[in-house]
């Protein structure tokens, strides 16, 4: 059995240790929904400060020219692009999650129509995040198509000549689950179909190389592994073959050839600036360059690839804890132990009083999540940016005495909050 003293001299020796310091984490919290909400990064209060008092406060307008702010988007982009395997001028930040994905989602559907007009179908799996599904559903109605779900082991059959897109969140965000992005977006192709991939549980987490899986589009979450703050700027990705074929449906002053011309007329501008809309939220994305400055701070050890090591190293010994320590309370897990299939969470199933377990645990101190479903979800995400392996050892024996003891049974762990 791994031990305390086991994990505290895996922390020794970790290199990315130092990292943790960027951030301000509360004492007395170990903090596993990272995936959900990353913590603050110390920077950012500092930063955004400066920008509200100085460059908005003493610059005014003409901080769009003097503080860069116009170039924000890209800016930005660019240091994501770094992190999921795009290059320069390929990605921009901008909007959230879900109008991105609106814009991605109608342009690939007019670009298959007009190379195979029968193709008329969306697939994605059930499972998606359901904001996701719910963008889909709508452009299906709008447009007259189809969209067809089906579980994660039928994606392979259900991609055929009347597939139009493939959309997926490359980790699943109930179960952890990865996909091949490589593979899938290969037989995709090898079917006529074009894929839009969803990273908001991949950016910043894993490694993820859109090129080398010639993606068709993509785009992702600001404010879970990238640290951008609560509802954080997102931002999208589009494969340079398509990203002037057509226009994106929110066809915007930001994202026209030349906005300060102010012309009646729309002239879509060149390349992924075209995927832009409206103004920039400017203080969001000062805090969002902060939460990526956190990401990118690892380059120095190794990159994504270090934190991606430890992310599996991480969740290798919550895992291997669990099932030592809480052997017999009825957890599951949902998670696969392949690390070419998982994220950097683990997601634990149970029939009874999962809600409740998780309140149970927060209020000791360990925050987690709960996914409601068919099973119950209890789902931890493992940041290796500031996650210790002691934490780790911590938050299991949390777990167990809580199960141990029933402690989830109290009333007050079973009322239901807003937000679950």
């Amino acid at each position: 059995m791994t031990t305390l003293q086991d994990c505290i001299a895996l922390d020794a020796a970790d290199p990315l240790r130092e990292l943790r310091d960027l951030f301000t984490l509360p004492q007395g919290v170990i903090y596993l929904d990272g995936n959900s909400l990353g913590p603050l990064p110390k920077a950012a209060p500092g930063r955004i400060a400066h920008a509200v008092q100085q460059e908005w406060g003493e610059g005014l307008i003409r901080s769009w020219n003097t503080a860069g702010w116009f170039e924000l988007p890209q800016r930005l982009g660019d240091k994501i692009g770094t992190l999921v395997g795009a290059r320069p001028g390929e990605v921009v930040a901008t909007d959230s999650t879900s109008i991105n994905l609106f814009k991605v989602l109608s342009a690939a559907l007019s670009i298959a129509h007009a190379d195979a007009p029968s193709r008329r179908t969306i697939v994605s799996e059930r499972s998606n995040f359901p904001t996701d599904l719910y963008i889909a559903e709508s452009l299906c109605r709008e447009r007259g198509m189809t969209l067809r779900l089906v579980e994660a082991d039928e994606l392979g059959s259900a991609i055929d000549g009347r597939t139009a897109v493939l959309m997926l969140t490359h980790v699943n965000y109930r179960t952890g689950a990865m996909h091949d992005m490589r593979a899938v977006t290969a037989a995709a192709h090898a079917a006529g179909a074009l894929v839009v991939w969803d990273l908001a549980h991949s950016a910043g987490a894993v490694e993820v190389d859109l090129h080398g899986a010639q993606a068709d589009f993509a785009i992702g979450c600001g404010y879970k592994y990238l640290n951008g703050g609560p509802g954080a700027p997102a931002f999208v990705w589009a494969h340079p073959r398509h990203a002037d074929r057509f226009w994106q449906p929110l066809a915007g002053w930001w994202s026209h050839a030349a906005p300060f011309a102010f012309t009646p007329d729309y002239r879509p501008a060149p390349g992924i600036a075209r995927y832009l809309c409206g103004t920039q939220p400017i203080l969001s994305m000062t805090a969002l360059e902060c939460g990526l400055d956190t990401v990118l701070a690892a380059q120095p050890h190794g990159g994504m690839q270090a934190l991606r090591r430890k992310s599996l190293a991480l969740t290798d010994l919550f895992i291997a804890l669990v099932e030592e320590r809480c052997g017999g309370q009825g957890l599951g897990l949902a998670t696969p132990r392949e690390h070419a299939r998982r994220g950097s969470q683990v997601c634990l199933t149970r029939d009874e009083g999962a809600y409740a377990i998780v309140q149970a645990l927060i209020a000791r101190g360990v925050i987690g999540d709960f996914r409601a479903g068919r099973p119950d979800i209890l789902r931890f995400g493992l940041t290796p940016l500031y996650l210790r392996f002691e934490d780790v050892w911590h938050a299991v024996e949390h777990l167990w005495q809580v199960l141990d003891a029933g402690e989830w049974r109290r009333d007050e762990f079973n009322r239901q909050h807003a937000v679950t």
